[in-house]
């Protein structure tokens, strides 16, 4: 089918209501006619993927994406027609798919977008976005914004949120970044990362791309630094101490190892993580059978999880048990030959050396070691964070309107105090939602307006929350907008307010020692 006609019988209005949220952002296609310009093709999926994880939609890494494209024979550097794109959505189960173009030309760049809904295979109205070359950055959030708007009509987070979330990446550090993830040449790729996170230290994103990065051309000493660089509420947090662990494990520094696939674990327990955690943990003598009991619960088609299980019962003398796992890893994987030669031990071994308490390890250094887990499912790590925040939403459901207005508060707080504003934002409107006379709401909206430099709305929502309920977030909002204007006297009496509110508000109490540095009292 010509391409044209298949755009033309694909088209119509996007007006099916809404079947999932699993989405795949294909890289944009380069109508500039400059090669040069062919990374920015990888910055729209990464820019939109981030904006759209922030909304509640689960986007498709383009780790599973290269693996839809290498299943399907496809070259990775190929921009598919709409019929192909459909069967890379098909299999990789997506519920959407968006690509468009760009074209640069007069430092103006020019973009489109489409969103695809695999199911009823309906695309909805074409998304334009122009905007300043040299702001690609924000030309792109402001595409994201609209890309989001038309899959979900009712999301509220305003526009200028999603163009300020990127306002401190520079332009040099983001082309890097974006440069560094599709290099060819690995070292050329750890080159351009570097260089990202010199200019912008705080671009976690690109600290896990540049420890994993490390990680794939054995680096591991420099993979375990570099991936320390997250903060643990950082959201790549999980995945950075998955491939920190192993970094940890590859140098033979195990306690570290376990305390990093401890800490993924405690937080998305999947069986990879789980058995990891255990195999650290023996290589420190002590016993993980209950780990990789843990693992096996979760994936019993795994042999490896098995094998694991049967040493640490061998280390335990508990033969009978470690012959019963070694049964299931060879009927899971009947040319293990590793299996098969401890199963020959475990048979010839002396059964007047059992254990005579089978449920507790002893010193034994003899035997295989265990298996470690040197990847996991990016899908997996996603889809189960995902489906813990749509457990949340159904717990959310069951409360009370006030009580649900009072978590969104507490999860929005939580979100902007990691700087994830669009979240923060989203949080609090649903809070507004559930209760349009919930005061902190309406204060934490004010804190993500002054954060986006919308002085007149964050004064805006300030003077909504006191209305309401007189509060200390809301009145410091004021004071540091008084304070950005050098307006000291109103500065103090927004102070004073909120300590009449909380006398012993830490907050409260720093802005006036600023303002006394300034030499203005309060009121």
């Amino acid at each position: 089918m010509a391409r044209g006609q298949e755009a033309a019988d694909a088209k119509s209005p996007a007006s099916a209501e809404p079947h999932g949220r699993l989405l795949l952002v294909l890289p944009f296609d380069n109508r500039s006619g400059d090669a040069a310009l062919g990374w920015m093709g990888e910055a729209f999926p990464d820019v939109l993927n981030r904006r759209l994880n922030s909304a509640g939609f689960l986007t498709i890494g383009r780790g599973d994406r290269l693996y839809a494209f290498d299943h399907l024979g496809l070259p990775l550097n190929l921009q598919p027609t709409r019929a192909t794109a459909i069967r890379i959505a098909q299999t990789l189960d997506a519920d959407y798919v968006v690509f468009g173009h760009y074209y640069v030309a007069a430092n103006q760049i020019t973009a489109d977008a489409e969103v695809l809904d695999v199911s009823s295979l309906r695309i909805g109205s074409q998304i334009d976005q122009q905007g300043e070359a040299d702001h690609a950055l924000e030309t792109i959030n402001s595409l994201a914004w609209k890309v989001t708007r038309q899959l979900d009509p009712d999301y509220a987070v305003e526009e200028r949120t999603f163009v300020a979330a990127d306002r401190n990446l520079t332009a040099e550090a983001f082309q890097n970044y974006i440069q560094g993830v599709v290099a060819e040449n690995p070292k050329d790729g750890i080159a351009h990362l570097r260089e990202a996170v010199r200019l912008a230290p705080d671009f976690a994103t690109a600290w896990l791309a540049l420890g994993r990065a490390y990680f794939s051309d054995q680096n591991y000493e420099e993979a375990a630094a570099t991936l320390g660089h997250l903060r643990r509420d950082d959201p790549n947090a999980l995945e950075a101490d998955f491939y920190r662990g192993l970094a940890c494990f590859y140098t033979g520094n195990y306690r570290e190892a376990e305390d990093a696939f401890a800490f993924v674990s405690m937080r998305l327990p999947l069986p990879e993580v789980v058995n990891n955690q255990g195999v650290a943990a023996s290589r420190r003598g002590k016993d993980a059978g209950a780990l990789f009991e843990q693992a096996i619960a979760s994936d019993a088609r795994d042999p490896d999880y098995h094998f694991n299980l049967a040493v640490a019962l061998a280390h335990r003398k508990d033969t009978s048990g470690a012959l019963k796992e070694l049964d299931e890893t060879l009927a899971l994987r009947s040319q293990d030959t590793e299996a098969q030669s401890f199963e020959a031990q475990l048979k010839s071994a002396d059964p007047a050396k059992a254990n005579p308490d089978p449920g507790h390890a002893v010193a034994d250094s003899q035997g295989p070691l265990t298996r470690i887990k040197r990847g996991y499912s990016e899908a997996g790590f996603r889809q189960a964070a995902f489906e813990m925040e749509q457990v949340q939403q159904m717990r959310l459901a069951s409360m009370t309107q006030p009580q649900r207005a009072t978590e969104n508060v507490k999860d929005g707080d939580q979100f902007f105090q990691q700087g994830l504003v669009l979240e923060a934002e989203r949080e609090y409107r649903e809070a507004l939602e559930a209760d349009p006379k919930s005061a902190l709401a309406h204060a934490g909206l004010a804190a993500v307006n002054e954060r986006d430099d919308d002085t007149d709305a964050a004064r805006a929502e300030a003077h909504a929350s006191i209305q309401l309920v007189p509060n200390v977030p809301a009145y410091l909002v004021l004071a540091r907008l008084d304070l950005q204007a050098n307006q000291l006297s109103a500065a103090a009496g927004d102070v004073g307010d909120a300590l009449k509110v909380d006398p012993a508000s830490a907050s409260a109490k720093g802005m006036k020692l600023a303002l006394e540095r300034r030499g203005q009292g309060l009121p």
